[in-house]
């Protein structure tokens, strides 16, 4: 044998040593793979049910949505309805009670100018 036989010898033995000391962290990282594949399954397992369950939800609440858009319009509709019956009736009562308060004025002004002008000659005489 010969030296670089020796070297030879001494670098597979001093390799071998490393490839030992490097399959640990190798075969822990493994296990860390392995627990980390176990759970992202078992997250997996857990979230389908929620996002099922939020998938219910969003479709129940667009549904109430539409519900509610439909009975807005309605209201508006009816606000739209009443404003314009309003004025019709603001437009077919409202110069007829216009008309009638103002004679009604005049009436109690005629009166009372009447009144005022009878006491007057009365006091005079």
């Amino acid at each position: 044998m010969s030296g670089g036989d020796i070297a030879g010898l001494i670098a597979a033995g001093v390799f071998a040593v490393l490839v030992a000391i490097l399959a640990v962290p190798v075969f822990k990282l493994g296990r860390v793979f392995d627990e980390v594949r176990r759970t992202i399954a078992t997250l997996s397992e857990g979230t389908t049910p929620l996002i099922d369950e939020v998938t219910a939800t969003v479709s129940t609440t667009n549904a109430q949505l539409q519900k509610v858009d439909g009975i807005s319009t309605n209201v508006s509709d009816a606000t739209a309805n009443i404003s314009a019956l309003s004025s019709l009736l603001a437009a077919t009562l409202g110069s007829p009670v216009i008309k009638v308060a103002a004679f009604s004025y005049g009436v109690r002004s005629a009166v009372a100018g009447r009144r005022a002008k009878t006491s007057r000659h009365s006091r005079s005489r």
